[in-house]
């Protein structure tokens, strides 16, 4: 009876036998998993309004459609784990616990942002959260995410781990391979976690690979790795937290595949000619926010004036944190010499 038990909490998923530890989390976690996904939707849209009116300067990549996968993998580890980032990593930002007052002040600019203004959207960084931040060079997280890890095993032994998210186009990197690689020779405590939105830049992931699921590439560097719907935050849940737990009995790293779509341009100059509107459409039904929502509702954790009640009040959130960023002041040009280092040969 006890082992028949142990295996209906278990759920296969890509040929791994997952535990199904989602489902039992108390009711006011996955309600504040919901909440976070409401903050990174509402996030975006407003930061989409920002740059529609020119308030924004310097380039953006919005999150939005992805909210499922840095919800569920980064509920999945713990408080004092660490995390990088991506060009595209409000919704990481959001998930790990950041200000969003902090972060609508350092999209536009402001001296009250989290890097005082001087970063923007693709340099947010929050260390006192364990985001050791985003990153404009595409893969540039992977090289940071494998130094935290080596950090973590010889600082903590293995009681940290890290969790580096990346895109597909950054797995056809250089440092990509060599980062994995190396991982995988010191047995580093990293979760590389590849957020698979179909395209990088406009470039169709069909044309950029040679292999059905960018998860195979763990068979050169001998290590594990799966392929999940990356718009399930359950799944995703699961699967980072079974990750996790072998990292940190020095079972590290693993290669983690999450299958998801970006609703917007790949930055706000991009015409988006690549792609159809039937195909957006089609995806966007596909909605994570939604999806997760209707199953706390199927399970009775919530009601549906309560999930509109959450939502309400997100967006009022939200408002206070652009009320907040316009308010602030920006920065001094007599400052703009300050936190600039350099090592002096």
């Amino acid at each position: 009876m006890a082992k028949s038990k142990q295996l209906a909490n278990k759920q296969k998923i890509d040929g791994y036998q997952i535990e199904d530890g989602f489902s039992q989390l108390e009711g006011k976690k996955k309600i504040e998993m919901l909440k976070k996904m409401y903050q990174i939707r509402y996030f975006e849209e407003q930061t989409e309004q920002f740059i529609i009116r020119g308030m924004i300067h310097g380039t953006c990549h919005l999150y939005t459609g992805q909210e499922a996968s840095a919800v569920g993998a980064v509920y999945a580890i713990g408080g004092d784990d660490y995390i990088t980032s991506t060009h595209r990593g409000h919704g990481h930002c959001i998930s790990k616990g950041a200000d969003l007052k902090r972060m609508m002040a350092e999209l536009l600019g402001k001296k009250t942002g989290y890097c005082k203004g001087k970063g923007g959207s693709m340099h947010i960084a929050d260390i006192e959260s364990g985001n050791l931040g985003a990153n404009g060079i595409v893969g540039g997280g992977l090289g940071i995410a494998t130094g935290a890890g080596l950090t973590c095993k010889m600082k903590y032994a293995n009681e940290k781990m890290v969790l580096c998210f990346f895109g597909d186009g950054a797995a056809n990197q250089g440092i990509f391979h060599e980062s994995v690689n190396m991982a995988s020779i010191w047995g580093l405590p990293v979760i590389y976690f590849c957020e698979n939105n179909i395209y990088g830049m406009s470039t169709p992931t069909d044309d950029a690979f040679n292999i059905d699921k960018i998860s195979d590439r763990k068979l050169a560097y001998g290590i594990e790795g799966l392929t999940i719907d990356g718009n399930d935050v359950a799944q995703v849940y699961n699967t980072v937290a079974h990750f996790a737990q072998a990292c940190r009995k020095g079972k590290g790293p693993v290669l983690i595949e999450a299958q998801t779509y970006r609703w917007k341009g790949h930055s706000k100059s991009d015409a988006q000619v690549y792609r159809s509107k039937k195909e957006v459409k089609e995806w966007m039904q596909k909605d994570p926010i939604k999806r997760y929502a209707q199953k706390l509702v199927k399970e009775d954790v919530m009601g549906e004036a309560e999930v509109s009640q959450l939502e309400e009040e997100v967006g009022n959130t939200i408002a206070e944190a652009v009320d907040f960023a316009k308010e602030s002041a920006f920065p001094s040009p007599s400052e703009v010499e300050d936190d600039v280092y350099f090592v002096k040969q």
